[in-house]
């Protein structure tokens, strides 16, 4: 009786210390969301430049001009979204100062039919709505996202200044173990094609998404064209839940500005219709296989990273969510997470493409 009485000593010793370093890893990711949202952006940032750089390097330009090019282009690409996104804030804010009166009317007569109770629940709402507050909460988050550029730069500096030094590190790491050296490179290389390649397909998903609710809004001379363009490129990138949220965000916007049920609804189909043909045609005739993760998984990392990082990290979700389904494919131990995170239970699937 003494060894299984040790034995499960042991045991319930490791699942103790296990919960203490999850409870310990949830603070840290909580404390240092900002600098960890940062970092992981300019990791993904970095990824995607380096395809590039080795694509200029192969053509004759010497690696140290292509990685200041790069540098340079970041640089321009963070400060130009920054100021964008800083710009429709500042339009949105405008905009809501001079429609609040209308917007306490609108709602609850749009809630109409579901009746006065409904509507009194929705007036008192909109009334107790701190709109001062808000513009400072907007105004803090546009300060937030100019201090993450600079941060997401620098980082990314770094990175190509130990870009060279990376393979020896590993080879270091691996106690000079070149097979397994190689096999970590390869994991990494893994993942940084699979994500690149999620990102830029998404990326122009987004974009045409936007430009065609762009395109509508313009259309129906409905004020906001380029906040509600920004709000549904960015929130594209969140998968299943991402575009009916911003489809949502834009008929209530419609109805808020418009108060015309004809033009609303006119919006309201046009938006759908377009998220509906791009979502489920476009994105995955481009997509393909690359991602093989489960749906259900998706959901769960949505609302984990959610929960912890707010907006960014829902963004993040899927990207960290393929990292941790290649590396634990990889792991004998871990190999039953990766089955449960891919799509057909067979994680090694495409794992090189």
């Amino acid at each position: 009786m003494e060894p299984q009485n040790e034995l499960l000593r042991e045991r319930l010793q490791t699942g103790f210390l296990g919960i203490i370093a999850f409870a310990l890893l949830l603070f840290l990711l909580v404390q240092a969301r900002f600098m960890l949202i940062c970092l992981a952006i300019a990791i993904i940032i970095f990824s995607l430049t380096s395809d590039a750089i080795g694509a200029i390097a192969r053509r004759g330009v010497p690696n140290w001009l292509a990685t200041t090019l790069a540098l340079i282009g970041i640089g321009i690409g963070l400060l130009w979204a920054s100021a964008t996104v800083v710009s429709q804030i500042n339009q949105v804010v405008t905009i809501s100062i001079s429609y609040a009166e209308q917007m306490q009317a609108a709602l609850p007569a749009l809630l109409e039919w579901l009746g006065p109770e409904a509507q009194r629940t929705v007036d008192t709402a909109i009334r107790n709505f701190n709109l001062t507050g808000w513009m400072r909460t907007a105004a803090g988050g546009a300060s937030n996202l100019l201090s993450g550029a600079v941060l997401i730069f620098l980082f990314v500096g770094f990175m190509f200044a130990e870009r060279t030094w990376f393979p020896l590190k590993i080879e270091s790491l691996m106690n000079g173990n070149g097979a397994a050296a190689d096999q970590v490179q390869q994991i990494i290389a893994s993942i940084m094609r699979r994500v690149n390649r999620y990102l830029v397909v998404k990326a122009v998903v987004s974009a045409a998404t936007a430009a065609c609710v762009w395109g509508i809004f313009i259309a129906a001379d409905v004020p906001l064209a380029g906040p509600v363009a920004v709000m549904t490129f960015i929130l594209n990138f969140i998968p299943s839940v991402g575009s009916i949220i911003a489809t949502i965000i834009s008929v209530v916007l419609t109805y808020v500005l418009t108060t015309d049920l004809t033009t609303t609804t006119v919006i309201a189909i046009s938006c759908t219709a377009v998220q509906f043909i791009i979502g489920n045609i476009l994105d995955p005739m481009l997509l393909g296989q690359t991602l093989r993760l489960s749906s259900f998984g998706i959901i769960l990392s949505l609302a984990f990273w959610g929960a912890i990082w707010g907006i960014p990290g829902m963004f993040l979700a899927v990207p960290i969510m393929v990292a941790v389904m290649i590396v634990c494919a990889h792991i004998p131990w871990l190999r039953p997470v990766a089955v449960m995170l891919s799509r057909e239970g067979h994680p090694d699937d495409g794992l090189t493409d």
